[in-house]
């Protein structure tokens, strides 16, 4: 596995050395449990947490006591929705998603509609993946309680206005919850001036481990969210279970690293447009779905092989080349692109479409010998250019 070439950062990130360096010491000295509020271990553990709660409040321009942890971004954003739509009685009744939101934001709006008696209401995108501000006015009235639309696609890479998205919410009283999970690679985040009243993010996204997320909640919101886990009361009682000390410490590491990456995005980006340059001159036709390479995030690019299946070239790349179908998947099982479908393709668009995403760690030697692969693996596949 170490000679495979990872282009599938968009799906996880390795842990950074850096941020493993500083867990490690939490699996084994200081491991004590941060609730244990009368022995010195338990001290040092809950500093450790306070510490990496201040960390991540900083990445957003959050307070650290608005922060609370999870084991990811998907427990973040049924908690969002989920906890909200339990505690909001039947004055507000609707729900308002983007057509391209994760899975674990559309499962959780529909087991609200399920459970809840909820109204959700889909808001077009354009063909990038831009959320269509008209409609979303459109779909505004004093019925609406949430509104969640993620800040960067996971599929495309589409990059959202979310000042706009939150001053829209704010003016008609609606809440405003932002998925966040791709963002910290992608732009910078400011929960304050962007009018967002919850976000979530997840720590393997952007060189943390993974099992350990966060949602940020605006502490004049706390009380109106009803809890999804129950049991000690930790975090305010609003998400019970005792805190993974060095999975928070290591999510607190990653965005302290971010914070201080200087010029990393525009490195990346500078990547991913060298790796689409290379592709088409390799001569197959290709196109790009989702915006243009500056508007989007900057080491996402999802390119369609017309005359192919995305699954059969990507089994040609194996073990070599690590990849992605536009399909999103559930359970690990592809299947149609929901993202791909909303922004206009059609199935057989979807079908013929690959995700590939670079990072941190990815070199140009990689990139060309990726280039190299891929043109050897539509060869074998037995079409001409």
């Amino acid at each position: 596995m170490r000679s495979t070439i990872y282009f599938d950062y968009n799906a996880t990130t390795p842990v950074d050395p850096r941020v493993f360096d500083v867990m490690k010491h939490y699996f084994c000295q200081e491991f004590g449990n941060p609730h244990s509020s009368e022995h010195y271990l338990g001290w040092q553990a809950d500093k450790a947490v306070q510490m990496s709660r201040d960390k991540i409040a900083k990445l957003i321009g959050a307070d650290p006591d608005e922060i609370f942890f999870t084991s990811g971004a998907t427990e973040a954003n049924n908690l969002a929705l989920l906890g909200s739509g339990r505690r909001a009685g039947r004055v507000k009744t609707r729900i308002l998603i983007s057509s391209i939101e994760h899975k674990c934001v559309i499962e959780s709006a529909v087991a609200l509609k399920k459970t809840n008696n909820f109204e959700v209401n889909h808001v077009f995108v354009d063909q990038n993946g831009k959320v269509n501000l008209d409609h979303l006015l459109s779909l505004v009235n004093d019925d609406v309680l949430l509104i969640s639309i993620m800040a960067v696609n996971n599929e495309i890479g589409t990059l959202q206005d979310l000042e706009k998205i939150g001053q829209i919410a704010r003016e008609h009283g609606i809440i405003y919850h932002c998925d966040a999970a791709q963002a910290p690679c992608a732009l910078n985040i400011d929960v304050f001036k962007q009018n967002i009243d919850m976000l979530s993010l997840s720590s393997h996204k952007f060189y943390g481990p993974k099992g350990i997320g966060a949602l940020y909640i605006r502490r004049e919101l706390q009380d109106k969210i009803e809890p999804i886990i129950y049991g000690g009361g930790q975090q305010g009682g609003l998400r019970s279970g005792t805190i993974p000390v060095p999975l928070c410490v290591g999510m607190g590491a990653a965005a302290e690293l971010i914070l201080s990456s200087g010029g990393e995005r525009n490195e990346l980006r500078q990547k991913t447009a060298y790796f689409w340059s290379k592709l088409q001159q390799a001569n197959w036709q290709i196109h790009l779905n989702g915006p243009e390479l500056n508007e989007r995030h900057p080491g996402n690019l999802n390119v369609r092989f017309p005359g192919f299946f995305a699954q059969d070239i990507l089994a040609s790349l194996q073990p070599q080349l690590a990849a992605a179908s536009g399909a999103a998947c559930t359970s690990g099982v592809p299947g149609q692109s929901h993202v791909l479908r909303a922004i206009g393709l059609s199935e057989e668009e979807s079908s013929n479409s690959i995700r590939f995403s670079l990072g941190r760690f990815t070199s140009f030697e990689e990139i060309d010998e990726a280039v190299v692969l891929i043109d050897k693996g539509l060869q074998s596949l037995g079409l001409s250019r």
